[in-house]
């Protein structure tokens, strides 16, 4: 019984003891803020990765209208509403 006493009030224990604890729930690094950087950091991973094939898809896009002349003509009818003088266009909007 001495022994576990003397072990318990070791000063050298007690203070990993305290540190311990203080590193674990109190320190601005503690378990909730590692893992709440963990999760921000997958998610911005995420989205990193969302933007990458975002911006390849618009490459992909700007290459088709830089060289296919029929999908520049596409895409001016569609976004911009340009026609051809012999042309009507009728606009027809959802609500």
């Amino acid at each position: 019984m001495k022994k576990v006493v003397r072990i318990l009030t070791n000063k050298f224990l007690l203070t990993a003891l305290i540190f311990g604890t203080w590193m674990m729930w109190f320190d601005q690094n503690d378990f909730g803020s590692q893992r709440d950087r963990a999760q921000a950091l997958r998610d911005t991973k995420e989205n990193i990765a969302y933007l990458k094939q975002e911006i390849a898809m618009m490459e992909r896009e700007h290459y088709e209208l830089t060289n296919n002349p029929q999908k520049l003509e596409t895409y001016a009818r569609e976004q911009y509403r340009m026609k051809r003088d012999n042309e009507d266009v009728y606009v027809i909007e959802k609500k």
